[in-house]
C-alpha cells in the first residue's frame, strides 16, 4: 500500500502547488474569480489526497481491488471536479454549457464515489487487524 500512499502524496503535492499559485495570483491581481476553485483544489486536492496518503501509509486494507479503485477514483474525481469547476465558473473556452455541466457533475460524482469507497475501507478489516 506504500505505492498508493506515494501516488496520493505526489498528486496532493501537485494540487498544493496549483492551489498556492492560484492564491498568490488572486492576491497579486486583487481579483477573486478563482476563490471557489482555489478552495476546492486545496481542500479536495491537497488536504484530502494527503490524508488518504497517510491512511495508506499507516494501514494496509485487506481488499486490494477496493483500495485501488478508491485511489484512482480519488485522483480522477479531484481532477474532474476542480477542472470541471474551472470550466463551469470561468468559461475559459467556448464550450457548450451542457458539456461543461456534465464534466463538472461527472467529476464530482466520481469524487463522491471515492469518499464512499473510503468509508467502506475504514469499516473493513485491515491487515493490521489480523495480527
Amino acid at each position: 500500500m506504500n505505492t498508493y500512499s506515494k501516488i496520493l502524496l505526489r498528486f496532493s503535492a501537485i494540487f498544493a502547488l496549483i492551489g498556492a499559485f492560484i492564491g498568490s495570483h488572486m492576491a497579486g491581481a486583487g481579483g477573486y474569480e478563482f476563490r471557489t476553485i482555489h478552495a476546492h483544489i486545496l481542500v479536495v486536492g491537497w488536504l484530502t489526497l494527503f490524508a488518504w496518503a497517510v491512511y495508506y501509509k499507516v494501514f494496509t486494507p485487506a481488499n486490494e481491488k477496493l483500495a485501488a479503485l478508491h485511489v484512482w477514483t480519488a485522483i480522477i474525481g479531484a481532477i474532474g471536479l476542480t477542472g470541471g469547476m474551472w470550466l463551469y465558473y470561468l468559461r475559459p473556452f467556448n464550450l457548450g454549457e451542457t458539456l461543461v455541466t456534465i464534466i463538472f457533475i461527472v467529476g464530482g460524482t466520481i469524487l463522491l464515489i471515492s469518499f464512499a469507497l473510503f468509508v467502506l475501507l475504514t469499516f473493513m478489516e485491515t491487515a493490521e487487524d489480523k495480527n
